[in-house]
């Protein structure tokens, strides 16, 4: 079918057979909510849609929902997933699992409706785990794939599909749907591992913890999160071999890196961009190669450490920053490479923000002034606002 990202959410949603969807309309998210609403007027899908009065509701909503054993979906964008921020804690400490879709959006103001991942990246210390996805296909894939991730007894997380607003919410490409007895048969009907809310068993939920227990329950998210990569590989490897997708997933997908000096890091819409440009520079011999991040949460740390120890440079294109440091991904990446004997140099281009388009051209400098800063051998000032008018 052709299908926008946010189309594609939606049939992703159906075809998991959710049962609540809470919903607050935010551009560029609400055709997503649109849709399954649709859905449910058809008759195709046997759900309830609770409108909420706002964004931080839609969030109680779904952990209510969540807590009374039903499969959960919901979506939001910018200001509207800042504004469930204090509810998102919830679901990850209560070990609820659902999955919610971000269609990525700046933050304002000045207010901007066009994409970077400064939304998605402002909430990764609430416990959700993170995936970026590239274009429609992905999105349907992942969302398929979250439920079955957050829902493994291993896991037992939320999980944040985030996909660029617009560039990917709003375009039509070819999508190719699995049957529902596919799905069926990969997610199975979901039996919740605990269901608080049962008046039968009256119990209190969320109740006050001091220090002598909090450290804990926080630590048991954080072995959740290590166990989440092995259970996301192993998610997306079962989905690919059933549906025929298997270089669509994993942690971090890579292009042209086995004789790569260096290598663009790029997360979201812009890798069909890079790979193209890539393509085109290596047929003029230059030794370019890509690192697609899918996962950003739990970061797949021993994954790029593998990588990086057989490049000279790793190039961040970063759709977001960290006022007073650089861009995220790079600050993830630094840490995650600390101590690595044959440490690549790190190069942080800050671009797109505000859903400013990046062209071919712009990845071509970037690709050469990398090179030629390898050559030099030193980089002085690693962190660069890419194509900022002015002072």
């Amino acid at each position: 079918m052709m299908l926008t990202g946010n189309h594609a959410a939606a049939y992703a949603a159906k075809l998991a057979r959710v049962e609540v969807i809470p919903l607050y309309p935010i551009t560029p998210q609400t055709s997503i909510v649109e849709k399954i609403t649709e859905f449910i007027t058809n008759g195709e899908l046997d759900a309830e849609c609770c409108p909420a009065e706002s964004e931080h509701s839609v969030m109680a909503v779904a952990i209510a929902a969540a807590a009374m054993g039903a499969r959960v979906f919901t979506a939001s964008s910018s200001h509207g997933v800042a504004f469930m921020h204090e509810n998102l804690f919830a679901p990850p400490a209560m070990r609820l699992p659902m999955v919610m879709a971000i269609a990525n959006r700046a933050m304002g103001p000045p207010q901007d409706i066009y994409d970077d991942h400064s939304d998605s990246l402002a909430q990764r210390d609430t416990g959700w785990i993170q995936i970026y996805t590239e274009n429609a296909q992905e999105t349907l894939d992942a969302i398929l794939q979250g439920y079955r991730i957050a829902e493994d007894k291993r896991v037992l997380l939320p999980v944040h599909i985030c996909f660029d607003g617009l560039k990917v919410s709003h375009f039509l490409e070819r999508v190719e749907l699995p049957s529902q007895s596919e799905i069926d048969d990969f997610l199975g009907e979901y039996e919740p591992h605990h269901v608080f809310l049962n008046p039968k068993k009256p119990m209190h939920i969320g109740e006050v913890c001091d220090h002598s227990y909090y450290m804990e329950y926080r630590y048991q998210q954080k072995v959740a999160m290590d166990q989440a990569i092995h259970v996301i590989q192993e998610v997306s490897d079962e989905y690919g071999k059933r549906l025929g997708r298997k270089k669509e997933g994993g942690l971090v997908q890579t292009f042209f890196l086995e004789d790569a000096e260096v290598a663009l890091l790029t997360m979201g819409s812009i890798s069909g961009l890079a790979r193209n440009v890539i393509r085109r520079m290596r047929e003029d011999g230059v030794k370019i190669g890509l690192i697609k991040l899918r996962v950003f949460r739990p970061f797949p740390q021993e994954e790029l450490r593998e990588i990086a120890c057989h490049l000279k440079m790793i190039v961040t294109i970063d759709k977001n920053v960290s006022l007073g440091m650089s861009g995220i991904v790079h600050s993830e990446l630094a840490t995650s490479l600390y101590g690595l004997e044959s440490k690549p140099l790190l190069l942080d281009y800050i671009a797109g923000l505000g859903g400013r388009f990046i062209f071919q051209e712009d990845l071509e400098k970037m690709i050469k002034e990398a090179f030629g800063i390898l050559d030099k051998g030193t980089l002085k000032d690693p962190i660069r606002w890419y194509g900022v008018r002015g002072t």
